[in-house]
């Protein structure tokens, strides 16, 4: 019985924690889009129409990522500089993507 009152008590502090993140995600990529559209990620076997949140949350992390580790770079150059340090963690961090 206990077991059951402590997993009761940790979806009700879990649930309004996710909706926030899912809040903020939504948030964060309006303010960035500013009126653009979101970019729609498709696959050979699933061409959707509209967005879903996934296509929110990577639109998001590609824009944090761009900000974090390219920030010496030119925006319109060819190449972009990455210093060693962040190159290691941008692998890092694409490695633990499921």
């Amino acid at each position: 019985m206990r077991l059951l009152i402590q997993s009761d008590l940790a979806i009700a502090r879990t649930t309004p924690a996710l909706m926030a993140l899912f809040s903020l995600v939504c948030l964060i990529a309006l303010q960035t889009l500013k009126g653009g559209i979101l970019p729609l990620r498709h696959t050979a076997w699933y061409n959707k129409q509209q967005a879903t949140f996934s296509d929110v949350l990577a639109f998001v992390r590609r824009t944090l990522w761009a900000e974090k580790f390219l920030y010496n770079s030119a925006l319109n150059a060819d190449r972009v500089e990455l210093s060693r340090k962040d190159m290691d963690a941008l692998l890092d961090r694409l490695a633990a993507v499921p």
